[in-house]
């Protein structure tokens, strides 16, 4: 699986070419997907800046229609900036050094390829990825705070969806953070200042049509909104 594994991410590459990025994507790191493609395999997706929206963001549905169809999914995760440049072998303490701020957030996610679309072609598709809408960053003690006592509740319209607690169901985002700068490293990039990572889905929904989706992380790193139309 390797070789594919490999192939994958040098297409993703190909295929982002020289538009501009807001950050990058780490992959398999929660849930049933954790390791689906080989143990401790953590891929990469780009993310481009022209799909980095802020909070309370309104995302016309029109792109994601497939007939009657849609294609599209939200995924709550955690979004990070970088403050300090993270490359070839970034440990869990240079990653924490690294990060500024944390900021609640939704990655979109789109489904382009057909389920049974192998392991090369769902890395070359960057795992879905279509966008992220980020709220307010703070600044927290990296060493000090509980992310495992993280519980994140979603609700759709005012309509409770799915509450998931971190403990037991995603990695250590710092070591997530470290992986990606690692895995980065392979293909001649690196983490920089400014670049934003989202570290892995808490919850997973398909959006069936418009409404206003709310993810709450608590009162310490705040709420995220999106709205469909």
């Amino acid at each position: 699986m390797t070789d594919e594994r490999d192939a994958g991410l040098r297409q993703q590459l190909v295929r982002l070419g020289d538009r501009a990025i807001a950050g990058w994507k780490v992959g398999l790191t929660s849930g049933v997907a954790r390791d689906s493609m080989g143990p401790g395999f953590r891929p990469f997706g780009f993310i481009l800046a022209e799909r980095a929206f802020d909070s309370s963001v309104a995302l016309p549905l029109t792109p994601f229609r497939d007939g009657e169809q849609l294609r599209v999914g939200v995924e709550n995760e955690l979004c990070f900036a970088l403050g300090a440049r993270l490359g070839a072998g970034a440990t869990v303490g240079e990653a924490k050094a690294a990060i500024a701020s944390v900021a609640a957030a939704f990655e979109i996610n789109e489904q382009r390829l057909p389920r049974d679309a192998n392991v090369t072609e769902r890395l070359a598709d960057g795992l879905n990825q279509w966008g992220i809408v980020c709220g307010k960053s703070v600044a927290l003690d990296w060493q000090g705070f509980d992310f495992a006592g993280l519980r994140v509740a979603l609700s759709f319209d005012d309509k409770p969806m799915e509450t998931v607690a971190a403990a037991g169901h995603i990695d250590d985002h710092f070591q997530s953070i470290a992986a990606l700068a690692r895995q980065l490293a392979l293909f001649g990039r690196e983490l920089k200042p400014g670049d934003r990572v989202i570290t892995g889905s808490y919850t997973r929904q398909r959006v069936a049509g418009p409404g206003c989706w709310v993810g709450d992380f608590g009162p310490d790193i705040g709420q995220v909104s999106v709205e469909f139309t």
